[in-house]
């Protein structure tokens, strides 16, 4: 392989939150890792992503909605193959972008038609007739959970945090996490929520630096010597590791606590969300909720925090969703697709 470049377009900003970017950096960086060199494109949050999580230099240009698809084509001009992880972009727009370049399509709705060479879907339920006749015939499919491209630091910490669970005896510490953009607030309401009935246990809160409710948070936690605030924080899969329960975003960010085994009260943030919450749910992975039903949080958490054979069931059930190295997989395929030589001479199968 000589260093192919690689396009992500991808979405963030306030209504979306900032998984787009975060799972596409996470396959950014194992691509990278094969050879690859990586770019991202994207409505202008992006670049504050990628000046927080990367370096500024990752994003080759930011453009306001209606004139992404023509900036991101030029771009593209300039790379061998693009990665696709935006719900509000179809077949059509691929095909104007991509320009017959190989096409990577990270999708979650199998509701729309993609242009994709390789389509990757961690849903838990997801099965390939959910795309019939919305790709193309030639496309190569990657679906379910040990596809999610996840951080391999999550995947480091799997045996630490399997032993930690099998050893804990009180639920300790507890972890908030509902996405960098905390869309409408809810992380303040839900940690106002979540502090009458913690007692005495630690509460780790994970908020992006543009937060909403970062000034509420920092008043509860000079208030509250229980509560950590985290901003931007670089230490995800540390934090997920040492919590005993998580409160969470039913987003990509589930498959994180699922490979370290944390039980989770799992909040429905989008509409698009509730089908991979519900089929977690019925695993025993987590339990899902409606954001913003706080008497509902703290019955589920009180229910939760003190049935310790309830935590441990749910623990071994998230568990046994992913392993945690879906990037590695997704990248290997996807650099096999570009470049048969390299990948057959030097991607590693899993």
């Amino acid at each position: 392989m000589a260093g192919e470049r690689i396009l992500f377009v991808v979405n963030a900003g306030p209504s979306v939150g900032g998984g787009h970017f975060m799972r596409g950096l996470n396959l950014a960086r194992a691509l990278e890792a094969a050879g690859a060199v990586c770019a991202f494109a994207g409505p202008p949050a992006v670049a504050g992503l990628a000046a927080t999580f990367a370096s500024p230099a990752l994003c080759a240009g930011t453009f306001a909605d209606g004139d992404l698809v023509a900036g991101a084509a030029d771009l593209a001009m300039g790379y061998d193959a693009v990665v696709f992880d935006h719900y509000d972009l179809d077949a059509g727009d691929h095909q104007r972008i991509a320009a017959h370049r190989p096409t990577l399509v990270v999708d979650d709705l199998a509701d729309r038609p993609l242009a994709a060479d390789l389509l990757l879907d961690a849903g838990v339920t997801r099965r390939a007739e959910d795309y019939a006749g919305l790709v193309p015939a030639h496309v190569q499919l990657l679906l379910g959970p040990n596809h999610a491209a996840l951080s391999p630091a999550f995947a480091a910490l799997r045996e630490e945090a399997l032993a930690r669970r099998a050893a804990t005896a009180r639920v300790e510490r507890v972890l908030v996490s509902l996405g960098l953009t905390d869309v409408g607030g809810i992380t303040a309401r839900t940690v106002e929520a979540l502090l009458p009935v913690l007692g005495e246990r630690a509460l780790d809160v994970v908020v992006g630096g543009q937060a909403t409710s970062l000034p509420a948070l920092r008043d509860l936690a000079a208030a509250d010597p229980r509560l950590a605030l985290h901003v931007d924080s670089r230490d995800m899969p540390r934090l997920t590791a040492q919590a005993d329960l998580a409160i969470g975003a039913s987003g990509s960010s589930s498959w994180e606590r699922c490979v370290l085994a944390l039980p989770t009260l799992s909040l429905v943030l989008a509409d698009n969300q509730r089908e991979a919450a519900q089929a977690l749910s019925d695993l025993g992975a987590h339990r899902s909720l409606d954001a913003g039903a706080g008497d509902d949080l703290q019955h589920a958490f009180a229910a939760l925090a003190d049935d310790l054979d309830a935590w441990r069931a749910m623990a071994a059930a998230a568990a046994r969703v992913c392993d945690g190295l879906g990037a590695r997989r997704t990248a290997e395929r996807f650099i096999a697709l570009i470049s048969p030589r390299f990948g057959n001479n030097h991607a590693t199968p899993l």
